[in-house]
């Protein structure tokens, strides 16, 4: 089992920054890769970039160049920090965990935190 806890959301004026931060607790030896999602009202979950214990990342196209990612392995902390950010960015941002386990048999999970609400005024 994975525990996330989201914090760093708040209030900003269009073109301003934040940082998100996930701290995860648990089975933490297990997890392959963590990410950042990101809900808008009345719309489905998205992804908004994901990051690999080796720290592969990836980005979805309309964060490239403002958002970073990163990870803290020894910490067990992840991080986004937001700049530059378009009332588009507004929403709940969630903290997601995939863990790989081989025995008894391969499995892998997803865990996701709470919600950290986001709001860009224009």
């Amino acid at each position: 089992q994975v525990q996330l806890v989201e914090s760093g959301g708040g209030l900003v004026q269009a073109g301003g920054s934040l940082r998100l931060s996930c701290a995860a607790s648990g089975t933490i030896a297990s997890i392959n890769s963590m990410g950042w999602y990101r809900q808008a009202p009345g719309k489905q979950r998205d992804l908004v970039a994901t990051i690999t214990h080796s720290s592969r990342i990836n980005y979805a196209d309309s964060v490239k160049g403002r958002f970073t990612i990163s990870r803290d392995n020894d910490k067990n902390i992840m991080y986004l920090q937001m700049s530059s950010l378009e009332p588009e960015d507004t929403g709940v941002y969630y903290c997601n965990a995939q863990t790989v386990t081989l025995l008894p048999q391969p499995k892998i999970a997803d865990y996701w935190g709470q919600g950290t609400q986001v709001t860009v005024s224009s």
